[in-house]
């Protein structure tokens, strides 16, 4: 059965979770220990990136693997995003697994023709005879005064291209798992990390093992509103369900996992039964992931539906440097349960 429980402070819950049995890893030791599976398991696998070496390794996911495997394994690389992006896809169309991690997303577009052009469409071009199994991880987030050019979210782009896969974990459980079916899977996978969730403590199995693309997951159920909330946002959403809850308001929250392939039937089928749906990003809102997930539920189930769809998303503006403006900026469960209570009304 997947793992379901989302623990909504970042102090150390190891002590709890051995008490229940279970094994606890933070999301950036998950990640680590997928990749260190992932590379001594096949030798076909090897990461590259900008840092994957350095003293801080990738927010840590990547700390001390060079010692390991070695740098023709783990290999850092200069700052040449498009030509690199390159170099990756050959690799996969040669038969080796990249896992290519861009430390920023905000320097992504760099490399769209690669992407868009290539990684996403040989298989259909050649018919089905070349794959690419590309890995490309890529982190999103908040950062302390990070401003315009470093704190971007652009998921909502990778959505809109056919042939790119998206798997975007919001916990350590699907992160090492989601991460393993990634590798595996033969396609090019945008794999989606918030930098505020690597510190979050979870269960996570010491064995290998895949969470499947394409099957959302229930976090909290409820009755009165669903909460579609991507990446850090499940568990402001998980926060935002205590604060309601006190109210008298009972909502549920799915976690996608994946925005491609993305679980239409589990959202659906929640909105029928609740009739109102909040759907909660980490992007801004115009022609964004939100937008495409209201659109499906009004294609399929308009008619349950007892208000308009809310979105909780960034301003459509450039991320400020100020911390102050950072906080007005940023949506936080405060914002889910504005949303919420307006849909109740």
């Amino acid at each position: 059965m997947p793992w379901t429980k989302v623990y909504t402070e970042k102090t150390d819950l190891k002590d709890t979770l051995a008490g229940e049995g279970l094994r606890a890893l933070s999301y950036r030791d998950a990640l680590k220990e997928a990749q260190t599976q992932l590379l001594r398991s096949d030798e076909s696998v090897f990461l590259l990136g900008e840092g994957v070496d350095d003293t801080g390794g990738i927010f840590g996911s990547t700390l001390g693997l060079w010692k390991e495997f070695g740098k023709d394994r783990v290999m850092d690389l200069p700052i040449a995003e498009n030509g690199m992006t390159g170099v990756a896809i050959g690799a996969a169309m040669a038969g080796m697994k990249p896992i290519f991690v861009h430390m920023r997303m905000d320097f992504l577009p760099m490399c769209m023709d690669q992407l868009i052009n290539h990684a996403a469409k040989w298989n259909y071009m050649t018919g089905g005879k070349v794959n690419v199994p590309l890995v490309v991880r890529s982190i999103i987030g908040r950062g302390w005064g990070s401003a315009a050019q470093h704190s971007q979210a652009l998921h909502g782009l990778f959505m809109h291209i056919p042939g790119l896969k998206i798997a975007m974990p919001s916990t350590p459980y699907d992160a090492k798992g989601l991460l393993m079916e990634a590798v595996n899977d033969g396609n090019p996978v945008m794999f989606i990390e918030h930098r505020w969730v690597y510190d979050y403590i979870g269960y996570v199995p010491e064995e290998p093992y895949t969470v499947p693309f394409g099957k959302g997951i229930i976090r909290r159920p409820g009755k009165d509103v669903t909460v579609v909330a991507l990446s850090v946002m499940v568990y402001e959403a998980i926060k935002a369900a205590k604060t309601l809850e006190a109210e008298g308001i009972d909502i549920e929250v799915i976690d996608p996992r994946t925005l491609n392939p993305f679980d239409d039937a589990l959202v659906i089928e929640s909105v029928k039964k609740t009739g109102r749906l909040v759907i909660a990003d980490v992007a801004c809102k115009t022609g964004g992931v939100g937008a495409e997930i209201a659109c499906r539920v009004a294609e399929s189930a308009h008619e349950y539906l007892k208000a308009p769809v809310r979105r909780v998303n960034f301003p459509d503006t450039p991320t400020p440097c100020s911390p102050v403006l950072e906080e007005a900026y940023y949506p936080d469960a405060g914002s889910i349960v504005k949303a919420v209570k307006e849909l109740i009304r």
